[in-house]
């Protein structure tokens, strides 16, 4: 992309977030954004999912559908804009509201969707409004089945008469259907060939199976028999194979009939004759050619269905029968063979669940070519039922356009205060609410990416009613003492839902000077505990010891018995040691009152103005590396990676300074006027003895300094 016309028009940037960002105020800003350097742009991309903006629009905007919004396509869709519309300004109101004299009837598509804003402002009950908006079109589906034919080429029930309405119906049932663009079922010109063609072959084929006397053997009764006879078949002819090889060996007749194992196996249990196993096994006792017994000696699970062969198919073709012969039954066989040949040509196809007088009454009376010219005359308004789309498309990027292109080609919108597209909602938790909140669809990603960001994130678990989403939550003020995994909290969405929000992760990084400043006093606080805590535990374990060995000395005293010679006597006590011990002991504590006298003389030698800068200067001393390496962490706080982790790509380093910061973070603050008690029932007392400590060290080493250094 060039930027060979960059002096057509005039730009305006201001400087905010420490970049400098294009200002899109007007119609024409949006029309010309081809001549803007995409290198200028904030943002390249970004993804139509986890993005708070009309999900409608975002189809829209992007173009080859590949769930991305790029600069091209945004570009495309304010060029647009200015193509059918004469008049541009609807884009810079943001309303969604357009004159119809802003059309361009020079154009051809904007002479197209002026004829159909008519159109629908007339089906609306306003044929004389002068602008058409948003709410006008807001239920296409509405609009759409008010139209008689809306350019889908789909044939639904509200344009086909009574008469062919059961072959429509019977497409659908068999064959399926689409959905019309009024949100009815509806069939295209290719089911209604389908159908047809189809219909037809199955009805060819059943005239066959009519004409042919060979098929139709046993007359009227022959569908029932041949089904009859199709349930058995495979059972008879497995009994007359186990009979012919037991005449080819004799041996063969033990084996092929039941072993007593499968008896034995159904022995314990409640038989009944459905039974699988039962019915697996043949169908009479198997001897060489033997004949088929068709009324004592069956396996009990095919009575039923030999009985109905012997009445419906063996009587019929070979008249009464008690046995059968394999012999006959190849005659049987015979009988039906024309018929399966028949049945195994029949056509493959859903319209076989239709009986054969429903199928021939949907096929006539010239119905095909009906219904083929109605899905070709709703096709044929295509252009004009397309139009109304269209013309949603129009009026959804006059209302959607400039607001979008204020979170895309700029972030004006993040850092004048508004909700950008890419904040999810507020977190509140630990006293703080946080508006920069992002949805997260990938937390590991996520966080591996937005980490480079420098800003304190903390990743919540979200639950709402059995929905679940993951966000980021980006704390900028404040301090994180007490952030930690597990802790609950609050998330509103930006449609006002609550939802239960759970500490799942969190990224650390500085969040304000003030958490630098006393960090070095809370590490040191929290040495001098953990000391403190160490020595209490050390001296409890020494002691439980001490007493423990005491009871053991005690007891093995008692239980001992009499020693046969006295006892050594106890070493002598060395006070040369003990002064040794004694004399180190001192000089550290002198060691430290020297020094601390030192420092309190040093600080009371001061004039009383300088007092308080010696104490200032003490405390940055301690804290001042801690603010210091913060400060420098906080001026390089960066938005894009946040984003970048979600699927955009951010062009410019959007940085969230140190005052832009406090902003996206709000702590507790008292309402104005409000009236506030100090006095707290439940307060602890605070000890005097402390205080008494205090001054009796402080006067010690007065008097210690006075008598050493100033005499």
């Amino acid at each position: 992309m060039n930027n060979s016309n960059a002096g057509a028009h005039r730009w305006r940037f201001f400087r905010i977030g420490g970049f400098d960002q294009v200002r899109i105020e007007s119609a024409a800003d949006l029309l010309n954004l081809r001549q803007l350097d995409p290198k200028l742009w904030v943002a390249l991309s970004c993804p139509v999912k986890g993005v708070e903006f009309d999900a409608g629009t975002l189809a829209l905007l992007d173009g080859d559908k590949d769930g991305h919004i790029r600069v091209p396509e945004v570009i495309a869709a304010g060029e647009w804009v200015g193509k059918v519309l004469k008049d541009a300004s609807p884009l810079a109101k943001a309303d969604g509201v357009i004159p119809l004299a802003a059309f361009n009837e020079a154009d051809e598509e904007g002479r197209l969707l002026l004829a159909s804003a008519r159109q629908v402002l007339a089906s609306a009950g306003k044929p004389d409004a002068a602008v058409i908006a948003c709410s006008d079109t807001a239920d296409i589906a509405a609009i759409y089945r008010q139209m008689h034919h809306n350019g889908d080429g789909l044939i639904t029930e509200k344009l086909v008469s009574a008469g062919d309405l059961p072959t429509l119906n019977a497409i659908i049932a068999t064959l399926g259907s689409d959905t019309d663009r009024s949100g009815m079922p509806g069939v295209d010109d290719k089911r209604i060939q389908a159908f047809f063609d189809e219909g037809d072959a199955l009805v060819d084929w059943q005239a066959r199976g009519l004409a042919d006397a060979a098929v139709r053997a046993l007359g009227e009764n022959t569908a029932v028999a041949a089904a009859t006879f199709r349930a058995v078949r495979a059972k008879i002819d497995d009994f007359f194979t186990r009979t012919r090889l037991a005449a080819f060996d004799g041996k063969a007749a033990v084996l092929l009939n039941p072993a007593d194992a499968a008896y034995q196996a159904l022995n314990p249990a409640t038989l009944d004759r459905s039974r699988a196993d039962i019915a697996a096994l043949p169908l009479a006792q198997v001897a060489a050619d033997a004949t088929l017994p068709l009324v004592s000696g069956l396996n009990p699970a095919w009575d039923a269905a030999v009985a109905a062969l012997r009445e419906q198919v063996i009587t019929p073709v070979l008249g009464a029968r008690t046995q059968l012969t394999h012999a006959e039954w190849q005659t049987v066989c015979a009988t039906f063979d024309a018929h399966e040949q028949w049945q195994d040509s029949k056509p493959a196809s859903a319209l076989s669940a239709l009986d054969n007088d429903t199928l021939r009454a949907c096929l006539g009376a010239d119905r095909r070519e009906r219904l083929l010219a109605l899905a070709a005359a709703d096709r044929a308004a295509a252009p004009e039922a397309d139009a109304v789309a269209t013309l949603d498309k129009l009026l959804r990027l006059c209302r959607d356009l400039l607001p979008f292109a204020n979170n895309f080609v700029s972030f004006r919108d993040f850092y004048t205060g508004r909700k950008a597209v890419f904040q999810a909602g507020s977190l509140f938790l630990d006293g703080r609410s946080c508006d920069l909140t992002v949805k997260v669809l990938d937390p590991a990603r996520h966080a591996a990416l937005a980490t480079l960001s420098g800003v304190c994130l903390v990743y919540c678990d979200c639950v709402r009613n059995g929905e679940k989403m993951q966000i980021a939550a980006a704390f900028t003020d404040g301090d994180a003492d007490q952030l930690m995994v597990g802790r609950n909290g609050v998330f509103w969405d930006r449609q006002g839902r609550d939802w239960d929000a759970t500490i799942t992760r969190i990224v650390e990084h500085p969040i304000s000077i003030r958490q630098a400043f006393w960090t070095p006093y809370r590490r040191i606080g929290r040495f001098i505990g953990e000391q403190m805590n160490k020595f209490a535990a050390t001296r409890s374990e020494a002691a439980d010891k001490q007493l423990a060995g005491g009871v053991e000395a005690g007891a093995s005293t008692l239980t001992a018995p009499p020693a046969d010679k006295p006892a050594a006597p106890p070493a002598p006590f060395d006070i040369a040691k003990f002064a040794g011990i004694f004399a180190a002991l001192g000089l550290a504590v002198g060691a430290i009152g020297t020094a601390l006298a030192a420092i309190l003389t040093g600080f009371l030698a001061l004039q009383a103005w300088q007092m308080p800068l010696a104490v200032l200067g003490a405390m940055l001393l301690v804290s001042g590396p801690s603010m210091l390496l913060a400060f420098l962490k906080l001026r390089k706080r960066n938005l894009g990676p946040i984003l970048d982790a979600n699927g955009w790509a951010v062009n410019a380093r959007a940085r969230i300074n140190i005052p832009f910061g406090t902003s996206l973070t709000r702590l507790p603050e008292l309402p104005a006027g409000a009236e506030r008690s100090l006095i707290d029932p439940y307060a602890e007392k605070k000890p005097l003895w402390p205080w008494l400590l205090l001054a009796a060290a402080v006067a010690a080493a007065g008097w210690f300094a006075a008598r050493h250094f100033m005499a």
